[in-house]
């Protein structure tokens, strides 16, 4: 019995996750390192553009939670009618949200 609640789990946990670390790097370098950097600082000619954050930061990642974040990446930013981030909610399901939000986190001095 406790092999097959195993089995389960483990079976659950594979469908559930899309992402794992190998391919995280290759979904932040096509979509967000444009504007936050390979790097996570944003020092980028479009991320001092759109005045996005320091990742390295400690006090910005402290400040940074991650249902919001999900919320941002999945709706984009609007500002007085000009989009500063674009929405990727239909190019990224939640894993793969969830993936980049946690790769950010890695980039915290």
């Amino acid at each position: 019995m406790k092999k097959l609640v195993w089995l389960i789990l483990v079976g659950f946990a594979l469908v559930t996750s899309s992402t794992d670390g190998a391919d995280v790097k290759p979904l932040y370098e096509k979509h967000c390192a444009k504007c936050h950097g390979m790097d996570g600082k944003g020092k980028t000619k479009m991320g001092r553009q759109a005045g996005v954050k320091d990742y390295t930061d400690a006090k910005v990642q402290a400040e940074m939670k991650d249902d919001v974040a999900l919320k941002t990446i999945k709706e984009g930013i609007t500002e007085k009618g000009k989009e500063r981030m674009k929405p990727y909610a239909n190019e990224l399901g939640d894993a793969d949200i969830k993936a980049l939000i946690a790769y950010m986190r890695a980039f915290k001095k």
